[in-house]
């Protein structure tokens, strides 16, 4: 057996956990998981979670690397590239993120895990600092969009963008939760562009009124 062939089973063993412990987490919560479910929901040994990982909430850490590293690069391939309409821009930004995530199953569990069924709380209080920093990477590359867009005198320099931010959060994560709770019910596809969309009008429409 190859040494290239060795270390693609390893990546895909890993995967594989990866995979079953969204499962595992978001159905039951991490604290009452057990290594043994994960390994059964994975179709591998006890054994085959320890070359990988020392315990549940260094898998816990590696789920939320794996749901949070592809929501950063989108941003950072999306923003490095200024934009003649930066509102328009972010609008197509966000329709994006939404309609990639209905057609992803394993994010969707990431997703209900870390926003429903996570305290932070024992063995897993170490990671909220780490997670929390993350989260603030994400937003400060808003901030550094916006500044550069006022520098640029594409938007007001009169216009709160630390208010736009919060508040786009606040309502992206509005959808979100709605999306996790019903996701049969909730047509991502057709619903995610125009609900997103009146969230960048108004805020078009106020930057209007200060020019």
């Amino acid at each position: 057996m190859s040494m290239r062939k060795t270390k693609e089973e390893a990546e895909n063993t890993r995967e594989d956990l990866l995979k079953a412990a969204a499962l595992v987490f978001s159905d039951k919560g991490v604290a009452r998981s057990t290594l043994a479910e994960i390994a059964k929901a994975a179709g591998v040994t006890r054994g085959a979670i320890y070359w990988h990982f020392e315990n549940k909430a260094e898998i816990f850490d590696a789920l939320h690397d794996r749901m949070h590293q592809p929501f950063m690069d989108t941003l950072i391939e999306a923003l490095k590239d200024r934009d003649t309409d930066p509102l328009n821009q972010l609008c197509d930004l966000w329709i994006k993120i939404f309609c990639e995530l209905g057609e992803d199953e394993h994010r969707k569990q990431g997703l209900i895990l870390f926003m429903g069924k996570t305290d932070y709380s024992g063995e897993l209080e170490a990671y909220k600092d780490k997670h929390l920093k993350k989260f603030e990477e994400s937003m400060q590359l808003f901030r550094d969009y916006f500044k550069a867009m006022k520098e640029m005198g594409k938007l007001p320099n009169a216009l709160d963008h630390e208010l736009i931010i919060e508040g786009m959060f606040c309502y992206m994560k509005g959808i979100l939760l709605e999306f996790l709770d019903n996701p049969e019910k909730f047509d991502l596809q057709n619903k995610i562009p125009t609900l997103i969309q009146w969230f960048f009008k108004s805020i078009e429409m106020i930057a209007n009124e200060m020019k």
